[in-house]
């Protein structure tokens, strides 16, 4: 498991950090402008749905049940090539529909754009963009059927190739005067073929065979989709903060921007920890599950937890405490000025409070979803729903935009606290062992002592940020100083060893 973390961790790290590069030239080229706000809008469309029914619901329940019919040799790629052919059908219908709609989903993502020149831009983006969703959802079925077999690698890398063909078009269109806004949302799709052309050959290698045929209303489809039906209300309440949040954005003029900057950079650490470890957790408790190894599961749950605490609890506090410089330096440059800087790094420290809040969930949701238990983090999602859109909307006349991350951020902490609680009669595979008790608050100690000397560095340096010639050096000395003293810290409290450490990033990956 700690090797399939490593794997997807390092690839979801180069991807998240071309991801940074790739908004610090949107940032440069389009700044918090119209066409920024209009193509990120349309370009959230078929990343909602994406996660709803790919990411989120369909793989939760396909994998747990692919992943089974590995383990006992029972026809998986019958499964896998009748999941493959229903999914399909949906995906079209969905894509046909979305372009007719796509005025009403404009609409539904920014009403603030109503009479605006923003929301013919977003529906013109928003109709190259959408079939991104066709190929990215089918990308994610293969990547599936790549996690439960125990390859991670050519799964977490095809999202590294979306930031290299982004990168490569805002280059281009600085380069020789091109239409930013239009060529951004033609790449999307292309990205997207890219990715599923890895992933597809990547599964082509196992020697499944699965492939497109007419789809068949199987036994093991029908479960499938009763399985997946909460799970993909579940991602839909998601998708309903999402856009709540945005629909308060929209109506304060460079917001949308100001919290897509903020969200990216927050995403960077959920990513290489929260999603990596759940992507890994997933299939590997499934199995365990499936063969009665009870002691098994609990082992990995408790160490994953204790993995995602580790790296989540230094990222967040580093977050909160230094978000200006970070903003600065990354962002801060052409269309992107000084006040754009400071409204997204108020934006980044009240995300960062959520964020081991979100890492934990994507610990957490495993014990349920390995049980095929997709129906209580729905009712759980149905709650923080509504505590989202209480703080979100009630406190916007006070609090202004920030108020939608203060939203998220209670939200989130709201899901993670409830799908623990919730955990709590699974048995003795959700269990806490000693070893994560004894290490949790040394943990916090660690991360807090880190906060508060990021925090008199950045005081030290407060210049140095602002100098063009070596601002980019100090941020990088920053966060270099910060990852040895969190280490020291780690091996001083007696969290984990200094061997440990270095025989597990010396792990051959696979």
């Amino acid at each position: 498991m700690a090797r399939g973390f490593l794997t997807v961790g390092a690839w979801t790290l180069v991807s998240r950090v071309l991801g940074l590069a790739r908004d610090i030239l949107f940032a440069a080229v389009l700044g918090a402008g119209p066409v920024a706000e209009a193509f990120l809008v349309a370009f959230s469309l078929p990343n909602m749905f994406r996660r709803l029914f790919a990411e989120g619901a369909f793989n939760m329940a396909f994998v747990p049940m692919f992943a089974r019919k590995l383990e006992n040799r029972d026809s998986p790629s019958e499964f896998g090539s009748d999941a493959l052919s229903a999914l399909s059908v949906a995906l079209l219908i969905l894509t046909l529909i979305a372009q007719l709609a796509m005025p009403l989903l404009v609409l539904g993502m920014a009403s603030g754009f109503h009479d605006d020149g923003r929301f013919d831009l977003a529906v013109y983006f928003g109709r190259i963009v959408f079939p991104y969703v066709l190929f990215i959802s089918l990308a994610a079925l293969f990547s599936g059927v790549l996690n439960a077999s125990g390859r991670f690698a050519a799964a977490a890398a095809a999202p590294v190739l979306l930031n290299i063909f982004f990168i490569g078009a805002l280059g281009c269109a600085s380069a020789f005067g091109w239409d930013a806004g239009l060529i951004l949302a033609w790449t999307v799709p292309i990205a997207g073929v890219a990715q599923f052309a890895l992933v597809w050959r990547a599964a082509a290698l196992t020697g499944l065979a699965i492939r497109f045929r007419l789809p068949r209303l199987t036994y093991d489809i029908r479960r499938l989709a009763m399985i997946a039906a909460p799970a993909a209300l579940a991602g839909g309440i998601v998708q309903i903060n999402l856009l709540v949040g945005r629909q308060v954005a929209s109506f304060f003029e460079g917001a949308v921007a100001w919290l897509n900057y903020a969200d990216r950079l927050y995403q960077l650490p959920l990513g290489v920890v929260g999603i990596a470890i759940g992507v890994v957790l997933l299939p590997d408790l499934s199995k365990k599950l499936a063969s009665g190894d009870d002691a098994g599961g609990r082992y990995a749950f408790n160490r994953a937890t204790e993995a995602s605490l580790a790296l989540a609890l230094p990222a967040a506090v580093a977050l909160a405490v230094v978000p200006l410089p970070i903003v600065s330096v990354l962002f801060q440059r052409g269309a992107f000025l000084a006040d754009d800087a400071a409204a997204t790094s108020s934006a980044l420290a009240i995300y960062s409070v959520g964020l081991p809040a979100f890492v934990l969930q994507k610990v957490l949701q495993p014990l349920y979803f390995a049980r095929e238990d997709t129906k209580t983090p729905f009712r759980f999602a149905v709650a923080a729903m509504f505590i989202n859109a209480a703080f979100a909307v009630g406190l916007a006349p006070f609090l202004g935009f920030v108020a939608a991350a203060w939203g998220t951020t209670v939200a989130g902490w709201a899901m993670a606290i409830m799908l623990w609680i919730g955990s709590r009669g699974m048995g003795r595979a959700a269990r806490f062992d000693s070893a994560l008790i004894r290490s949790f608050p040394r943990l916090i100690a660690a991360a807090l002592a880190t906060g508060a000397f990021l925090r008199a560095v950045a005081v030290i340096w407060e210049s140095a940020f602002l100098q063009p010639e070596i601002r980019y050096a100090a941020l990088a000395a920053l966060v270099a100083f910060g990852i040895a003293f969190y280490t020291a810290m780690l091996v001083i409290l007696r969290v984990y060893s200094l061997g440990y450490l270095l025989a597990l990033f010396g792990r051959r990956r696979t």
